[in-house]
C-alpha cells in the first residue's frame, strides 16, 4: 500500500500540474530516501531540471525530466507525493492545513521537498521512511524495470497471458498476485478484490487454473483495479492522493477488511486467513478453491 490505484490516481492528477515546471530546488532531509546516491549529489542533480512528464510503472511513479533521464520514485508503504501550493500549507500526513508558522509541524514525515518556478512544492512524506528515490538514465529504464510483470491495463495484458504465467506455479493465488514479476501494481488490497471478483479461492494453486479461470481472475483484476481508480484509491491508514485528500475505494471493498460480514453475493460470510504473511479476505461460500492439477504421467519408453 499504495497499490497501483493509488499510484496511478497521484499520477493523472499531478501530471497536468507539473509537466513543464522547472525543478527550482530539491531538497533531501532524508539519507534513506535517496540511498545510495549522496542527498546533495542527487539534490545538486535535480534542481534546475524541466519536468516533461509523469507516469508509472507498477507500483513506481515515474518523473520525466529533460536531458533524457528519470527520477523514479516508489511510495513503499506509507509515503505520499502531494503538490503544496500557496501560503496556506497542507500536511499530507494528519490531512490538516497549516499556515507558515506551524511548518515544523507539518514538515515532521517530510523527506524530500521540490519547490517548483510556479512558488509551489512536491512534497514527498513517509512516516514509516520505507520510500525511496533514483535518478536514471532513460535508456536504462527498460532493464531496471525487466523483472517487473505485465501492466494489468496494457494490451499484452489478456487472459492466455495471465495463464501462461500462471502455469506449472504452485503458489497460492494470493502469492502469485502479490508477486510483481506476474501481474505489475497488484498489492495486497486489491488481490483480495480480484479473487473475489473471480470467486477464486486465494490458497488456490496458481497452476491449477483453467482456461475458464484465467478469463474470470484477468477480468477480475481489471475490475478491482479500475475500482480503485475510479475511487481516487483507498485510505486506510496514510495514503492520500496528489492534492493531501483521502481516496474514498474504501468504502467500496467487496471483501478486503470485512471479516465477519455477510458477503455481497452469496450466503456466505467474509473470511480472513493469513497468505504470505498478509491478512487476506475471502468468502468460503462462493470463492472456489482450485486443486492442484496433476501432471500426467511419462509413458515408459
Amino acid at each position: 500500500m499504495p497499490e497501483l490505484p493509488e499510484v496511478e490516481t497521484v499520477c493523472r492528477q499531478l501530471e497536468p500540474e507539473l509537466e513543464g515546471q522547472r525543478i527550482e530546488r530539491l531538497e533531501v532531509f532524508d539519507a534513506r530516501w535517496a540511498r545510495p546516491a549522496r542527498p546533495k549529489k542527487l539534490e545538486a542533480e535535480v534542481s534546475g531540471r524541466t519536468i516533461r512528464g509523469l507516469g508509472r510503472r507498477g507500483k513506481y511513479l515515474l518523473l520525466v525530466l529533460d536531458r533524457d533521464q528519470t527520477l523514479v520514485m516508489h511510495l513503499r508503504m506509507t509515503g505520499n507525493l502531494v503538490l503544496v501550493e500557496g501560503e496556506e500549507k497542507l500536511d499530507p500526513s494528519e490531512g490538516m492545513r497549516l499556515y507558515e508558522g506551524e511548518r515544523s509541524t507539518s514538515e515532521r514525515h517530510l523527506r524530500a521537498r521540490f519547490t517548483l518556478e510556479d512558488g509551489r512544492e512536491l512534497w514527498f512524506t513517509d512516516p514509516r521512511r520505507f520510500g525511496e528515490a533514483f535518478l536514471i538514465d532513460d535508456g536504462n529504464l527498460a532493464t531496471r524495470f525487466e523483472r517487473l510483470g505485465l501492466e494489468p491495463f496494457s494490451d499484452d495484458f489478456t487472459a492466455d497471458a495471465l495463464g501462461e504465467i500462471a502455469a506449472r506455479r504452485t503458489a497460492p493465488l494470493k502469492s502469485f498476485l502479490l508477486n510483481q514479476s506476474g501481474v505489475a501494481g497488484v498489492g495486497n488490497i486489491y488481490a483480495d478484490e480480484a479473487l473475489f471478483r473471480a470467486q477464486l479461492h486465494p490458497l488456490s494453486p496458481a497452476g491449477s487454473m483453467r482456461s475458464e479461470h484465467h478469463e474470470a481472475l484477468h477480468e477480475g483484476i481489471v475490475a478491482a483495479l479500475q475500482a480503485g481508480i475510479d475511487g481516487g484509491g483507498a485510505s486506510i491508514d496514510d495514503y492520500r492522493d496528489g492534492r493531501g485528500e483521502r481516496g474514498s475505494m474504501q468504502n467500496e471493498f467487496l471483501v478486503h477488511t470485512r471479516e465477519g460480514e455477510p458477503c455481497p453475493r452469496c450466503d456466505g460470510t467474509v473470511a480472513r486467513t493469513v497468505v504470505a504473511g498478509r491478512s487476506t479476505y475471502y468468502c468460503s461460500g462462493c470463492q472456489v478453491r482450485l486443486r492442484r492439477r496433476r501432471r500426467p504421467a511419462r509413458k515408459s519408453p
